[in-house]
């Protein structure tokens, strides 16, 4: 398989982006998906998604105080 970048994958790898998608190879091609849960479900004038990518994961916090995360009552992904 050739990826977007022009790596060459073998059929049956796999692999994680930079961009935080999980992707293999077979001899149908590549296939990707997020590798990460958003929250979806949260008090979003009080609080804020963050994206970590050195995690792939999102933290939510106060805006004025991100010390301080904030309950998440649902998540899709």
């Amino acid at each position: 398989c050739l990826d977007e970048e022009g790596k060459v994958y073998e059929f049956g790898s796999s692999w994680r982006t930079e961009d935080c998608n999980d992707c293999s190879c077979s001899r149908g091609g590549i296939g990707c998906c997020t590798s990460y849960m958003r929250p979806v479900d949260y008090d979003e004038e009080k609080c804020e998604s963050i994206f970590n990518k050195e995690t792939c994961s999102y933290k939510v916090v106060e805006k004025g105080d991100h010390s301080k995360e904030c309950p998440v009552h649902s998540w899709v992904g």
